[in-house]
């Protein structure tokens, strides 16, 4: 099994959290989005979508965060020999979909100060520019691509869309929030699949210091996450790269690369 992902993708951590908790072993390849590693031209021929993660077992390959986690309970099922207590609840399953219908990208986006923002959306465009000039076979999904990007640009000015995305958010999380006066976990006394799906998006909140707003606001999600936050698979997932000082050097690390390929124009 390979799984195609970076620290840095919701998506990625919510698939590495279930192979984790699931103790399935994989070969980890790693895709940094913001240096435009997911246009080259290899791995745009397996996902012109060009996002992550992306998990392939043999002729099997997904995109879908939802799809991957249910192949790999299936996987679990195959390798245990029995199916009791291995495959999620209608309940979990509707928490996943609920969590993963709000869509990180402009909420995240417009946290980010401008002028680092708008320096890595340029850069991310010569970089799909420079790979469609290596690349003339894929130009029209590269365009595409160029598209999305300049459109992604034009929607940060729109002050609604922006809006919407908060809100989204926070009915999400005042749903969790009833669910957690009810029970330990998402869905039950069990920890689930459907946790595997909430943490990356309070670990989302905490990477932009809004912690305090939204999720210390809410009494239930801060149990909750005091307790998730010590589970091994945070740890290994999300607690490695963005746990106090960690977060930093992540960060200063992409920064300077990008910095760097930008001054020599090595796209």
């Amino acid at each position: 099994m390979q799984l195609y992902h970076h620290p840095y993708s919701l998506d990625s951590q919510k698939v590495r959290l279930a192979l984790e908790e699931k103790n399935i072993d994989y070969t980890s390849y790693h895709v940094n989005p913001l240096t435009g590693k997911n246009m080259d031209s290899s791995f745009f021929r397996m996902n012109p979508a060009a996002k992550l993660p992306v998990f392939q077992n043999g002729a099997h390959i997904l995109f879908n965060a939802i799809d991957i986690i249910q192949y790999i309970e299936r996987v679990t099922i195959v390798s245990s020999g029995f199916e009791r207590n291995l495959i999620s609840s209608r309940e979990v399953t509707d928490w996943m979909h609920k969590i993963q219908s709000w869509n990180p990208k402009y909420f995240t986006l417009s946290h980010i100060p401008e002028k680092y923002r708008v320096f890595v959306s340029k850069f991310i465009r010569r970089v799909v520019i420079a790979r469609m000039a290596e690349s003339p076979d894929l130009a029209s999904v590269y365009h595409s691509k160029l598209k999305e990007a300049y459109e992604t640009e034009d929607n940060m000015k729109n002050s609604d869309l922006l809006r919407q995305s908060e809100e989204e958010l926070v009915q999400l999380l005042d749903e969790v929030e009833i669910q957690l006066s009810a029970t330990t976990y998402l869905a039950g006394e069990q920890f689930t699949m459907a946790d595997v799906m909430l943490i990356p998006v309070l670990a989302r909140i905490a990477l932009l210091d809004l912690e305090e707003e939204y999720i210390g606001s809410r009494p239930k999600i801060v149990e909750y996450w005091n307790l998730v936050t010590k589970r091994p698979s945070y740890k290994v997932v999300i607690g490695k790269y963005f746990s106090g000082w960690r977060k930093y050097k992540t960060l200063l690390k992409t920064w300077f690369f990008v910095h760097v390929r930008h001054l020599l124009k090595k796209y």
